[in-house]
């Protein structure tokens, strides 16, 4: 069977990952090997950029310009060792963010250059491109509240958690206006529900992809 490429966005602790796993083992129990990655990480190299971009002292003195490359340069390293080979071997891959977060984050929160990165996000993917996007939606005052409870008492925020509210307010009209651009690849689900609900909206449209 050909692979089918799955990516999930949203801003912070809307619960993708939580989603992920969920989506795996239903897909498990339907025979379909998957594969879970997330952004920025999971290949070596893609970890060691993770830490300082999230965590290290230095990273505070990071410029915008600086953090859009790192975080193109761990997805350029994800697409060639990890999810491109997967592809061809038939796996679902369930990607936690792409190329729509730099976009968002970098080019929307930030206000880089969105002509630049548009070009960047191709160049880096390499023809990868999500089969089906699903997008997270959750307002920004529920997910401080979801931030609260799950860094405490594991850890302080990191970097990008520490933005203000302002900052992802314009992520989140960054993702919806993607959204709206398009809609046959993304698909907006409202985060604020239940675990299971928010899990059926999801099941609904792959099982649709898989039949």
């Amino acid at each position: 069977m050909p692979g089918l490429f799955v990516s999930f966005e949203g801003g912070e602790a809307c619960g993708k990952s939580t989603q992920i796993k969920r989506l795996m083992a239903r897909l498990e129990k339907h025979g379909r090997q998957s594969l879970a990655v997330h952004e920025p990480g999971f290949t070596k190299i893609g970890l060691a950029i993770r830490e300082l971009l999230l965590n290290a002292t230095v990273g505070k003195l990071m410029s915008y310009e600086t953090e859009l490359l790192l975080f193109a340069a761990s997805r350029a390293q994800l697409v060639r060792e990890t999810i491109r080979p997967a592809l061809e071997n038939g796996l679902v891959v369930l990607s936690d963010r792409f190329y729509d977060s730099t976009t968002v984050y970098q080019g929307v929160g930030r206000g880089l250059d969105l002509q630049f990165i548009n070009a960047l996000n191709e160049f880096v993917a390499e023809g990868c491109r999500p089969d089906r996007t699903f997008l997270l939606d959750l307002d920004v005052t529920l997910s401080r509240k979801r931030q609260m409870r799950r860094v405490r008492p594991v850890g302080q925020p990191d970097r990008i958690e520490q933005l203000s509210d302002e900052f992802f307010e314009k992520v989140r009209r960054g993702y919806l206006e993607i959204a709206r651009a398009e809609p046959e690849r993304v698909k907006i689900v409202d985060a604020s529900g239940s675990e299971d609900q928010v899990a059926e909206s999801i099941w609904s449209e792959i099982n649709g992809l898989l039949s």
